[in-house]
């Protein structure tokens, strides 16, 4: 049995944890407030406390297991090899079987359920957002109105006019293609950063790689599963393994580190008992990849001829660096584009605080820890911050904002696509001047 679904399945990971406080040093929430119940150590104490039945599921025990970044830095400094972010995730789940789920958020599972629901609803909220978010001036980002669900701090990028899903062609084919691919596009690309979507068909176009891009996927489930919601996680996890199973392909290519984390582990965890599903989340989780990673490892990546002449940074997207180890590809990728420098700031794989949902049930915490990434950031001077996540992008842009700081912030392959664009670009007004001089000399 998972241990998504009985805690007692845990207890030897539990067993593991020596007490050192190793975690400490590394957890950022800790950092804040120096509370023991905050980090790990704390959090597989009252684990075991609650699996011993020395606690009960009381709102306060909910709280302190909300109050996790799932990082996995911890798990990344622990001696004994203990994962502290499987055990908040099976006392998260634990919780949500006895306590039930808060209102608004089984409301939103309850939709996302449904994918034809959850798309409409966007849709909609795509058409009506100006009656709760206004423009901030002179920027592309919005805030809250009134306090409905966001801090009046906040500030954010609106919904695309149109979904992703909507604007591309479900096949962008190459011409004699070394590889096909099926590209997860996850919710943040598909409704928000939609030309970073683009981008990432560009990027493997580019490199002679043929993209699929299903109409019918839906959202990776990584919120879902956050909140121990975990028969709806399963039913995503099953929704997005029948559509993409529909197709016949060389990798699943994901652009974040949450969707890649969702492939590669946390879909095999979920179904490791279904005896429909287990075996295909596991096929699936062995051939998903960032698109960094891919074009490095197995897209023979082609480096661009045009310069972009940009001094950037890169942020690690903790999901992306320490789930699945992507690290020195984004890199390599950028370092491959002619005229990009990077500088590296002091803490590059540091947590920008995001965490999704986490930034917006607790706003003050959150912003605190984004803050420390900022002050990183601003160390170096980059003329333009790179990442490989849309919702650490979202964080970061904030956090620059409130700094009083204008420096873009995109994704990895926007810049590449770019450089790609301005090659293709260059080579047409070369084209161009050819046959200028030859009409001239045929004439002359």
């Amino acid at each position: 049995m998972s241990y998504y679904d009985l805690l007692e399945t845990i207890n030897a990971e539990i067993a593991k944890c020596m007490k050192c406080g190793n975690c400490q040093a590394v957890c950022p929430i800790y950092k804040e407030d120096m509370a023991e119940w905050s980090v790990a150590r704390g959090k597989i104490k009252l684990a075991k406390d609650l699996l011993e039945g020395r606690l009960d599921y009381t709102p306060r025990i909910e709280e302190i297991f909300s109050l996790c970044l799932t990082c996995q830095a911890c798990a990344e400094n622990c001696p004994c090899g203990v994962r502290p972010d499987k055990i908040i995730l099976a006392a998260r789940a634990a919780i949500a079987r006895e306590k039930g789920l808060p209102t608004i958020k089984k409301y939103i599972f309850n939709v996302l359920k449904h994918p034809g629901q959850f798309k409409a609803g966007m849709r909609l909220g795509s058409t009506l957002q100006g009656f709760g978010l206004k423009k901030v001036n002179d920027t592309d980002f919005v805030k809250p109105r009134l306090p409905i669900g966001l801090d009046m701090r906040r500030v954010i990028r609106p919904l695309a006019p149109k979904s992703l899903l909507s604007q591309v062609s479900e096949v962008t084919p190459v011409e004699n293609p070394k590889a096909r691919v099926v590209f997860f596009t996850g919710c943040m690309l598909n409704y928000i950063y939609t030309d970073a979507g683009h981008a990432v068909i560009k990027a493997l176009t580019a490199n002679d790689i043929e993209v699929i891009t299903p109409k019918d996927q839906h959202c990776c489930g990584i919120p879902v599963i956050m909140s121990g919601d975990i028969e709806t996680a399963r039913r995503i996890a099953r929704y997005n393994i029948d559509v993409l199973s529909r197709y016949d392909c060389d990798a699943v290519i994901t652009h974040c580190g949450t969707g890649i984390d969702a492939w590669v582990h946390h879909y095999p965890d979920l179904l490791e008992n279904d005896p429909d599903y287990a075996d295909k989340a596991r096929a699936f989780s062995e051939k998903a990849y960032d698109v960094s990673q891919y074009l490095v490892d197995r897209g023979g990546f082609r480096k661009p001829a045009a310069a972009m002449n940009r001094t950037v940074t890169y942020h690690d997207p903790c999901h992306m660096v320490r789930g699945v180890g992507v690290s020195t590809q984004p890199r390599e990728v950028i370092q491959g584009i002619p005229g990009v420098t990077l500088k590296e700031m002091k803490k590059p794989d540091r947590c920008c605080g995001s965490a999704g949902s986490f930034s917006l049930t607790h706003y003050a915490l959150s912003s605190k820890i984004r803050d420390k990434k900022i002050a990183d950031i601003l160390a170096v001077s980059p003329d333009m911050v790179l990442t490989s996540c849309g919702a650490c992008r979202m964080q970061i842009e904030e956090g620059l904002y409130h700094a009083g700081c204008a420096t873009p912030v995109h994704h990895v392959a926007e810049l590449l696509a770019s450089a790609y664009e301005k090659e293709e670009t260059a080579d047409k007004g070369n084209q161009r001047a050819h046959h200028k001089t030859a009409a001239q000399m045929v004439a002359g």
